[in-house]
């Protein structure tokens, strides 16, 4: 016991001396980077073409298998996003499994295998690799896929679509893509409702049945297995695969030749998206790659990137501000995005544009090198603990004509990145005057204040698909003309005050559908002040009430998902408003008021534009038809509570001396999906009991 005591204090007092020898403020220098070892690697390739990497990995019982498609395929042209399609069609049942069977026999193991028009994956425990082998062998060869499975995946594709037209983030995107390389390229072909309507069976058939082919394929196995274990099974489930000659497309990688502003309009919009891009002509596996990316790094990979540190850290004009710049075979691409105010989205662009320039001039010092190092060093070993990750390395080896011990030396090759090859790198990647700059945001408080940066001076609007479109300008309202005018105009057309004030209840029913799911609202109100609304999930022949909205003119009650709560505060006054069947002959009651802006087209048809403020300062925008009166159009909220519903096919509705409902209605905001809710009945004056209010 002595003697333990003794080595214990021997070592304290060894530590405390080493400590007062010890200068903490210099750092530590970087030791060498370590060779990565990603498990012994073997390969074969079956006589079909299909060529097969197994490395070996035996911390758990699990393997993965990734199978990808060297291919460069046909345009899919006005019939755009059949392929991401197949990703739910080739797992819609085989020749020898149904649907339901391929599922079942999937959750049975517990397993994944999940699949894309470029490639597949699967993976589970090893004692299901022989059952994995097969279902992906079985779907790589036999999927069939179905008219009706298509037709309900259109269906909720097209619903998805609709979510994104006013979202910026994918409006971006879109824009995006079509800026920088074009109709002509398949990174630029965004599918839109008008493309996905066209998609038939025959393609999705012909492009399974074109590119599904060993003699394109690159398997890589990863797990607790030899090649030994794998080389048979292969064989026995992949060997019959037939090969085929597979069609081969020429893309070309564009050019940006100056800079250029691209601008998405989002109504009412508080704060733009912001996208400096290009293509890039930079291929996987090159040796410019990893210089590249530490200097892409160094301007905006992170916390220390110089973007991060401009935009937010010194003029906190956003919560981050980040780059990348993206090798891939058929064309890279370099971005840098930013959220902002409206305020500072033009200095926003300029302060991205200001530090991509200064890194072609600006030599980066050795600090933040070496974090720039360290921040990519840690990644890349973090990916190495994803067993899909460490496949894919082992087919881009072989795909893309690599060093066989590219990976094994990443490290080493980052940690000799100096100050000189970033700069390099900046000079031919981080080009400022090849840029576009694609922003979503406010057209009124933010698009002209861009046009500095273009290179002709003008800015070039889009719509949320990136089609071009004809900037929409607002027109002065005929002089004379009031809000009150347009107003009195509205309540003639909806039928008059005697129309509006002739009814005691109406009840509306209409149906909507979100992502493939039939929805049914109904809503009730009462004279002098009732309210009801629910919302009712239609799906199997069942009905099941998700939402509800009850209010009996003094108090009231929100349900959802089975959780009721009381409506009070502005939600109360909102609903006393609403539920109010004449709220419109009312404005002086709820302190509304209206000034007319000015005229915009709406839908194709000129319309009044009306800015309204209630009681409470809340404020909305109405529009209003010239010709027919008819409201068309309103926006309430900002940022994220905003939206958009917009309002056509007024009907006449018999027995009400004239008084119209719109029987379709189109809602839309940042944080819900598109409904467009068709009516299907609307009662009126037929008595509705009290007791619909409890």
């Amino acid at each position: 016991m002595k003697k333990v005591t003794l080595s214990i204090l021997t070592l304290a007092l060894c530590s405390a001396t080493f400590a007062q020898k010890l200068d903490r403020s210099i750092k530590p220098k970087p030791g060498p980077a370590p060779e990565i070892k990603l498990g012994k690697t073997e390969s074969f390739t079956l006589a079909n073409g299909l060529q097969v990497f197994v490395v070996e990995n035996h911390k758990l019982p699990t393997i993965e298998c990734n199978i990808e498609f060297a291919v460069k395929p046909a345009l899919e042209g006005d019939h755009a996003g059949y392929q991401d399609m197949l990703s739910e069609l080739l797992l819609s049942g085989t020749t020898t499994r149904s649907k339901d069977k391929l599922n079942e026999e999937i959750d049975e193991m517990g397993a994944r295998i999940n699949v894309g028009a470029k490639g597949m994956s699967g993976g589970g425990l090893k004692k299901y690799t022989q059952k994995i082998f097969d279902l992906m062998a079985d779907i790589a060869t036999n999927a069939v896929i179905k008219q009706d499975e298509l037709d309900k995946i259109k269906s909720k594709t097209i619903s998805g679509l609709e979510t994104e037209k006013n979202q910026p983030d994918a409006m971006v995107r879109n824009v995006s893509a079509v800026v920088n390389f074009g109709t002509n390229h398949p990174f630029g072909e965004v599918p839109t409702e008008e493309t996905l309507k066209k998609i038939t069976l025959s393609d999705c058939n012909d492009y399974y049945h074109t590119y599904f082919r060993p003699n394109v394929a690159y398997m890589a196995i990863v797990g607790d297995i030899t090649v030994a274990e794998a080389k048979p099974l292969i064989e026995k489930y992949f060997g019959k695969w037939a090969k085929k000659d597979v069609p081969v497309s020429a893309y070309t990688i564009p050019q940006v030749k100056a800079t250029k502003v691209a601008f998405a309009a989002r109504t009412a919009a508080v704060q733009s998206v912001v996208s400096v891009t290009y293509p890039v002509d930079l291929m996987p596996g090159t040796p410019d790659v990893i210089k590249a990316r530490v200097a892409n790094t160094v301007l905006g990979g992170g916390s220390q990137g110089r973007l991060f540190l401009d935009l937010r850290e010194k003029h906190a004009w956003t919560y981050g501000a980040y780059s990348s710049l993206r090798p891939d075979e058929l064309g890279g691409s370099f971005s840098a995005t930013v959220k902002c105010r409206n305020a500072v989205s033009d200095s926003a662009v300029g302060a991205i544009l200001s530090e991509m320039k200064a890194m072609q001039t600006d030599r980066v010092d050795a600090d933040a090198l070496q974090n720039s190092i360290t921040y990519l060093s840690g990644n890349f070993a973090i990916g190495l603990e994803d067993p899909n990750t460490v496949a894919q390395y082992a087919i881009n080896i072989e795909r893309y004509h690599m060093p066989k011990n590219y990976y094994q030396n990443y490290l080493k090759d980052l940690s000799a990145v100096t100050a000189e090859d970033v700069m390099a790198m900046s000079v031919k990647y981080i080009r400022p005057d090849m840029a576009n700059i694609v922003v979503a945001g406010s057209k009124e408080d933010v698009a002209e204040k861009l046009a500095k940066y273009s290179a002709d001076g003008k800015v070039a609007y889009y719509d949320y698909a990136g089609k071009p479109i004809a900037a929409t300008t607002a027109m002065a309202a005929p002089a004379g003309k009031t809000a009150d005018d347009v107003f009195k105009k509205y309540i003639a057309a909806m039928g008059g005050e005697k129309a509006i004030n002739g009814i005691q209840d109406i009840k509306i029913t209409g149906t909507s559908t979100i992502q493939g799911m039939g929805i049914t609202i109904t809503e009730i109100k009462k004279a002098p002040g009732k309210y009801k609304q629910s919302v009712d999930v239609n799906q199997g022949g069942q009905s099941m009430t998700v939402q509800k909205q009850v209010f009996d003119g003094t108090k009231g009650y929100q349900e959802q998902q089975g959780q009721k709560a009381p409506i009070a505060g502005d939600d109360l006054d909102e609903i006393t408003q609403e539920a109010d069947i004449a709220s419109d002959l009312h404005g002086d009651k709820y302190g509304v008021k209206r000034s007319l802006k000015g005229m915009e087209a709406v839908n194709g048809s000129n319309a009044y534009v009306v800015d309204v403020v209630n009681a409470k300062g809340k404020k909305s925008v109405e529009y209003y038809d010239a010709a027919s009166g008819l409201l068309v159009k309103k926006i309430q909220g900002e940022g994220d509570k905003l939206q958009t519903s917009e309002y056509s096919d007024y009907r006449e509705i018999p027995g009400t001396n004239g008084y119209k409902v719109p029987y379709k209605v189109t809602e839309s905001g940042a944080q819900m999906p598109v409904i467009t809710e068709t009516v299907t009945a609307v009662d009126v004056n037929k008595g509705i009991p009290d007791t619909e209010f409890n």
